[in-house]
């Protein structure tokens, strides 16, 4: 990948505090969507949807895949900051995806890139997307722009497929063992990426997590509380959790993806707690029981006007 001269590393620095025109990549899915609705309200940039699509959302929109060099390269232009909201798929797809953003925005000039990572972003991971986010993040650190980048824990509401399952079986059947995660709000995540974006660049990485770090046992616990329902956690052997995703019509990339990432959380690569997201926007971050008490609150609303 070209790198940015030492002269255009002195430029976005100069010129990161006053970043006017903001792009989003992957406004097409929820985190990048919320980012673009943050950054709107504020009336105070001139923001980018860059997406697969076209969108209905009150900003500009550009269309490029990920998979297209050429549109992101033209999607990007004039931009001063960059939120990158990470790809997702298959992780040589990822890997590919994610060179053609960050060389599109060396190719533009772009200031200042705030990028998305994980909490667990390691070559030495079990876990294939920590992979991809530690190359992700090497590309970045190469690319000479200056940086921004958020390391967040596995959200809530994703795990939420996992309990509203349990919900209805009286079960929560993973392989985590003891491993324990700091779930972490969807839109705690995307708060903290619109304000690293109207700031400077912090030339660092921020763990963006939950107020705290519970192993399975407290989420299934926590899970009863809320939603009014027996929960209890079963500890199942990797071979039993891939035989029961099997018999579930799982395919064969996520049997192996949502695998490795229990792995890590069994090696406890999830379970570090930080106050980043009161740092970065001067609110408290969202509890795990806070998202399944709305989670609830909406449920039982539907069920009550049909």
């Amino acid at each position: 990948m070209q790198a940015r001269s030492t002269a255009a590393v002195a430029d976005c620095q100069a010129i990161g505090r006053h970043a006017v025109r903001i792009a989003v990549t992957g406004v097409g899915g929820r985190l990048g969507a919320q980012v673009v609705e943050l950054l709107a309200a504020t009336g105070d940039h001139d923001v980018v949807a860059v997406a697969r699509r076209p969108l209905t959302v009150p900003v500009t929109t550009s269309i490029a895949d990920y998979a297209d060099r050429a549109a992101l390269r033209t999607a990007l232009r004039g931009v001063d900051t960059l939120v990158f909201v990470s790809s997702d798929g298959e992780a040589v797809n990822v890997l590919h995806h994610h060179e053609n953003v960050v060389q599109a925005a060396v190719d533009n000039g772009v200031s200042h890139i705030v990028a998305l990572s994980g909490l667990d972003a390691d070559l030495e991971s079990p876990f294939c997307y920590a992979v991809t986010y530690a190359h992700t993040e090497r590309l970045l650190r190469e690319s000479g722009c200056a940086l921004s980048i958020a390391r967040a824990s596995i959200y809530t509401e994703f795990f939420l497929h996992w309990l509203v399952d349990a919900a209805t079986t009286g079960q929560l059947r993973l392989p985590a063992g003891d491993g324990r995660i700091s779930l972490v709000s969807r839109v705690d995540v995307a708060r903290c990426l619109a304000a690293l974006a109207v700031a400077a660049p912090t030339g660092r990485f921020h763990e963006i997590t939950g107020p705290e770090s519970l192993d399975l046992a407290g989420v299934a616990a926590l899970t009863e509380h809320e939603w009014e329902t027996p929960v209890r956690y079963v500890d199942l052997a990797p071979s039993e959790h891939l035989a029961e995703m099997a018999r579930a019509g799982q395919t064969p990339w996520w049997m192996y993806a949502f695998s490795t990432m229990f792995e890590s959380v069994r090696q406890q690569r999830w379970a570090s707690v930080s106050d980043e997201v009161n740092r970065l926007t001067g609110r408290p971050s969202t509890s795990v029981g806070q998202v399944l008490a709305a989670h609830y609150s909406t449920v039982r609303k539907a069920s009550l006007s049909t």
